[in-house]
């Protein structure tokens, strides 16, 4: 596996994130911002686990598709319209999380955004992965 996730006893503990990743050889998929939006183009979902869990879903059907995993990704970065929300909503977000990808933690980011490219969205994901 090109990827190893680096968490140094230096830094305040990581949960649901490694503090570095690194890549060698392989193959980079950027993937594109993911957000509930189903096959026919409408928001799945209500609220922020509901819209969160498509959005992942998505964002993992297209690294499928690339012929990657969960594991390969390397970095995610999670985008909220409310991140009070987010925060209060963690724990369940980290479950969702682990039932979907697993426990091979990418680098992430959670940036505040005043609204998405829909605007009913609650949240959005990207990533970057490295396949072998």
């Amino acid at each position: 596996m090109p990827l190893r996730r680096l968490n140094p006893a230096e830094l305040s503990p990581p949960t649901g994130f490694s503090h570095a990743v690194t890549a060698t050889g392989g193959r980079i998929v950027f993937l594109a911002g993911q957000t509930a939006l189903d096959a026919d183009g409408k928001i799945v979902g209500a609220t922020l686990p509901e819209q969160f869990e498509r959005a992942l879903t998505n964002l993992l059907t297209a690294l499928r598709h690339a012929g990657g995993t969960p594991a390969d990704l390397a970095r995610v970065t999670v985008y909220a319209t409310d991140v009070a929300d987010y925060r209060a909503q963690a724990a369940e977000l980290g479950h969702i999380w682990r039932r979907l990808a697993g426990r091979d933690y990418p680098a992430m980011a959670v940036i505040g955004a005043v609204r998405l490219w829909d605007e009913e969205c609650r949240v959005e994901l990207d990533g970057i992965a490295v396949l072998d």
